[in-house]
């Protein structure tokens, strides 16, 4: 039987994109938004894993790296302040704003 590669390493491959690191984080806060918390969860732990890592994450916020980490799992109950800092600092370290727009439904 052949290996595969596992998902962390092809997501952290791809995260060398720009583009694809922007759609990623872009599709961790329209989950939030949506209302989908913990799938916006895992796609954020995903992101940090595979670009600056919780050590990194948690000294820039001055948080606890363990703590960012507890907060994503997916038994975290992050507030939503802690959600918004970190959301605010991945924009800016990305370069990129992210907008919402409402739509009828």
């Amino acid at each position: 039987m052949a290996l595969t590669r596992s998902f962390r390493e092809t997501i952290k491959e791809q995260m060398a994109d720009a583009d694809f690191r922007r759609e990623f984080l872009r599709e961790a806060v329209g989950n939030m938004v949506a209302g989908d918390l913990e799938t916006a969860k895992s796609v954020l732990r995903e992101y940090i894993n595979g670009t600056l890592g919780f050590v990194a994450l948690g000294e820039a916020l001055s948080k606890s790296s363990k703590s960012l980490m507890r907060m994503l799992s997916p038994e975290g109950n992050p507030q939503a302040r802690n959600l918004f800092e970190m959301v605010a600092y991945l924009q800016k370290i990305e370069g990129a704003i992210f907008e919402v727009h409402a739509t009828a439904a």
